[in-house]
């Protein structure tokens, strides 16, 4: 998904969970007949383990006539990651992929250098109802690999690592957790995971990852006492091991990992170490020097303003 001007993401009131060290409440934007909220970046905390931008999709109904259509635009410095729970984006890319995103699946397209590309509700699609659901989250690229040549993976939701056990079940996304490790391609240390609990269960997540937050995407948590309720990105306090329960059934992301090491600056849809890589970014933006996307070379978003 592209930026949206809106305010940061604010800081929740104060709880007496210690081992949560900060809530975020995310800012919510209607785009083409949708909600998006995002949780990162925030005035508050950039990054958590490597991943700079957490944007929840959905849910929701694209009525008859309605679409999903982001438009060409470009990405240096980062990976971005798009998980869905329900419907299908058509993604198209500079590389020359063409691919239709299905629910489970996990759509990995590493910018490195630079790369171009659109997401839009597939043309078979249009003109009934449908659903939308899902995640896109960007992943900076560690020093060393950022300026690397762009690609593209999709994983198949068959080929990703699930668990069921004692209440508790899930996906590992990217990384590894409960002994299992996917087999997305990973830079830098990665974890991201979904869980769900049934009613009255509880998981424990370990403290081997550096940096760990949640996002709890239905029901309500609980973490040693205090309740969270869905829509809330829970930073937990590192080297504490944490027991996540829920009353009713929950359903949330687990992501993070280790620090990156240096800053990342963000701007629109650029991240990188350098804040000159980024000024020369927008240039060859504005300038028309990055690749057009085959098959969507008609659009593309401007630069924004400022």
């Amino acid at each position: 998904m592209s930026y949206f001007p809106v305010r940061d993401p604010e800081p929740g009131d104060a709880f007496s969970c210690d081992a949560v060290e900060l809530m975020v409440i995310p800012n919510a934007k209607d785009i083409g007949g949708f909600e998006v909220r995002r949780a990162l970046p925030t005035a508050k905390r950039r990054l958590v383990g490597p991943f700079i931008f957490f944007d929840r999709m959905g849910p929701a109904i694209l009525r008859a006539g309605q679409a999903m259509d982001v438009r060409p635009h470009p990405h240096i410095g980062l990976s971005t990651v798009t998980y869905l729970f329900d419907g299908r984006i058509r993604h198209r890319d500079s590389l020359g992929t063409e691919m239709v995103i299905a629910p489970g699946d996990v759509n990995l397209m590493t910018a490195g250098r630079g790369i171009v590309h659109s997401e839009r509700t597939p043309q078979e699609l249009r003109g009934a109802p449908m659903s939308i659901s899902g995640l896109q989250t960007w992943i900076a690229l560690p020093d060393g690999k950022e300026e690397i040549a762009p690609e593209f993976a999709n994983t198949a939701k068959a080929h990703l690592p699930d668990f069921d056990d004692g209440g508790v079940s899930g996906s590992v996304v990217i990384g590894a957790f409960q002994g299992l490790a996917s087999p997305v391609k990973a830079y830098s240390d990665t974890l991201y995971a979904s869980l769900r609990l049934d009613a009255g269960a509880r998981v424990q997540i370990p403290a081997d990852a550096e940096e760990r937050a949640i996002y709890v995407l239905e029901g309500s948590v609980i973490i040693a006492g205090d309740r969270f309720p869905s829509d809330r990105l829970l930073v937990f306090r590192p080297g504490d091991e944490i027991v996540v329960s829920s009353e009713t059934g929950a359903h949330f992301m687990l992501f993070g990992g280790a620090s990156l090491g240096s800053p990342r600056h963000i701007w629109w849809n650029f991240v990188s170490s350098s804040k000159e890589r980024i000024e020369q970014a927008k240039e060859e933006w504005r300038t028309a020097k990055f690749d057009i996307v085959p098959g969507d070379e008609e659009e593309f978003i401007p630069l924004p303003a400022g």
